[in-house]
C-alpha cells in the first residue's frame, strides 16, 4: 500500500469516528416564557421576519439542516450558534436588564443597516433569510419601538 493511499485510508477512518461525537442541539421543545414577543408583541410579519432570519443563531431554538448530521460541520454549527446566543439571545430577552435590552436592539438596528446580519455565510444557504430592504425597514421599526418603550427603565 502506497503512503497516498495509508493517509487517505487514515483520513477516513479518522471521518468516519468523528461522526460518533455529536454535539447538543440547541433545540428547546417548549416556547420560552422570556422570549422577545411574550412582552412586546409584533405583526405577524415582523415576528416571522425575525424569527427566520435571526432565530437560528439568536434564540433557544435551531431548525438544523440537514449537513449538521456531519461532522466537524457539526460542532462548527454549534459554535456558530453558541457564539450568537451569547451575543443576543431573544429567547432569554426578558432576563436581560433594561439597559442591556436596549442595547441589544441598538446593535440590532446598525448590524440591520450596516448589511452584517444575517450573515452572508447563512444567506447562502437560507435564502428565505435575505431581508429586502423593505423587511430591513420593518424589523429596524419593530426594534426602535421597543426601545421607546424601554427609554423610562432605562438610566
Amino acid at each position: 500500500m502506497t503512503i497516498t493511499k495509508k493517509i487517505l485510508l487514515a483520513f477516513l477512518i479518522i471521518f468516519i469516528l468523528i461522526q460518533f461525537f455529536r454535539p447538543d442541539k440547541n433545540q428547546s421543545t417548549l416556547a420560552s416564557p422570556n422570549d422577545i414577543f411574550a412582552s412586546f408583541p409584533a405583526s405577524e410579519s415582523t415576528k416571522q421576519l425575525v424569527q427566520t432570519s435571526c432565530y437560528d443563531c439568536h434564540s433557544n431554538n435551531t431548525v438544523y439542516p440537514w449537513y449538521s448530521e456531519i461532522q466537524p460541520l457539526a460542532w462548527w454549527l454549534a459554535d456558530h450558534v453558541n457564539e450568537g446566543k451569547s451575543e443576543l439571545n431573544f429567547s432569554e430577552f426578558l432576563t436581560y436588564k433594561p439597559k442591556k435590552a436596549d442595547h441589544k436592539l441598538e446593535e440590532v438596528i446598525e448590524m440591520i443597516q450596516e448589511g452584517e446580519m444575517p450573515l452572508k455565510s447563512y444567506t447562502l444557504i437560507h435564502s428565505n433569510a435575505r431581508l429586502s430592504e423593505a423587511q430591513k425597514t420593518e424589523i429596524i421599526n419593530w426594534a426602535q419601538t421597543i426601545r421607546n418603550e424601554l427609554k423610562p427603565s432605562v438610566k
